[in-house]
């Protein structure tokens, strides 16, 4: 059974709206564009994967919290 621990809903609510800065998203989304067309310099390319693993924890930590709050996901991860 996992442990059960109080905070304030303010704090869910935080993690619940966190989202990638627009310059960081729209670095991800001009990187992942560079992928799909083959152009990414290694650099890039690791960059791309560390962005990604972000999104990805950013997503599954977002997905706890709105899970507490008992609300749904609007799927994005930026601020627009």
């Amino acid at each position: 059974m996992p442990a059960v621990i109080e905070a304030p809903v303010e704090m869910i609510e935080a993690i619940a709206d966190l989202r990638f800065p627009l310059k960081t998203d729209q670095l991800l989304q001009s990187l992942m564009d560079r992928n799909t067309e083959g152009k990414l310099t290694p650099e890039e390319r690791e960059e791309l994967e560390g962005l990604v693993e972000l999104s990805q924890t950013i997503a599954l930590v977002r997905a706890k919290a709105l899970q507490v709050l008992g609300r749904k996901p609007d799927g994005l991860l930026t601020d627009r």
